[in-house]
């Protein structure tokens, strides 16, 4: 990875990617893809390599994290409510990138429980 950039989102699909990045571009910030055309070459592998990261340029971060939180989807229920936070009662709520402190969830990464993390207060729940 170049160290003129930073991974300020990771997507499970390249679209979802793409849409962002777009925007983000729009806007006067520099980005990069990485990992984009073999998770399109084989959607079904993208939990197994982290999924697509979208890269910013270390000078774009801050402007880029600004614009990031106003436009991302936050992590809902399955009654389309969206999760709050059990420390700070935050509803920006993502799903948590995947742990995977041992080989079995290495080598099986969908039988990991999905956890939720809190992008205010960064409590993992």
């Amino acid at each position: 990875m170049n160290d003129n950039y930073t991974v300020l989102a990771i997507f499970e699909y390249s679209s979802e990617a793409q849409i962002t990045k777009a925007k983000l571009e729009a806007e006067g910030v520099q980005t990069l893809l990485m990992d984009e055309k073999t998770i399109d070459s084989d959607p079904l592998i993208s939990g197994a390599i982290g999924g697509v990261k979208l890269l910013v340029h270390n000078d774009d971060v801050l402007k880029a994290k600004r614009i990031y939180s106003q436009i991302r989807v936050y992590a809902t229920d399955e009654n389309n409510h969206l999760y709050s936070c059990p420390n700070c009662a935050s509803n920006k709520v993502l799903v948590a990138p995947l742990e995977r402190k041992n080989v079995f969830y290495m080598l099986f990464p969908f039988f990991e429980k999905t956890k939720r993390k809190c992008t205010i207060c960064q409590t993992i729940f």
